[in-house]
């Protein structure tokens, strides 16, 4: 998929859940991998890679993550280049069980995304040796 044509239909619940996360001082939202490859994710390792994605709540627009993403929901939401090469036609964020997924026409990318309002914290070389929630 390029980059000037990525869009996501948000599901009215999915956006419900996102948005839940959301504070008058986190309005920016970034779709990210979450598979240790970026500081917004904890897992790290190879039964991660590019499988796992999530929304980060931003105080403020991170720079690596500049590509808009066109959707229904109304969110100021970005995605990263890295990001992109998963991404296909028909990308849609449903909500079922209090747990979102992310799909497009060919099936489901990732049955598992959460979504967290972003703190800035420290992650140890243990984490990153032991892969943290791998």
């Amino acid at each position: 998929m390029t980059e000037n044509a990525i869009s996501i239909n948000i599901k009215p619940d999915a956006a419900e859940m996102i948005k839940s996360k959301m504070d008058a001082d986190h309005q920016i939202v970034i779709l990210a991998l979450d598979d240790g490859s970026t500081k917004y994710s904890k897992k790290g390792g190879t039964c991660t890679i590019g499988d796992s994605f999530q929304f980060v709540i931003l105080a403020e627009k991170d720079p690596k993550y500049n590509i808009s993403i066109e959707n229904n929901a109304g969110l100021d939401l970005y995605t990263a280049q890295p990001e992109t090469t998963f991404f296909e036609p028909g990308l849609v964020v449903n909500a079922r069980n209090s747990t979102l997924s992310l799909s497009s026409d060919s099936g489901i990318i990732d049955g598992g995304m959460t979504v967290t309002q972003y703190e800035p914290e420290a992650i140890t070389a243990d984490d990153l040796k032991n892969g943290g929630q791998c």
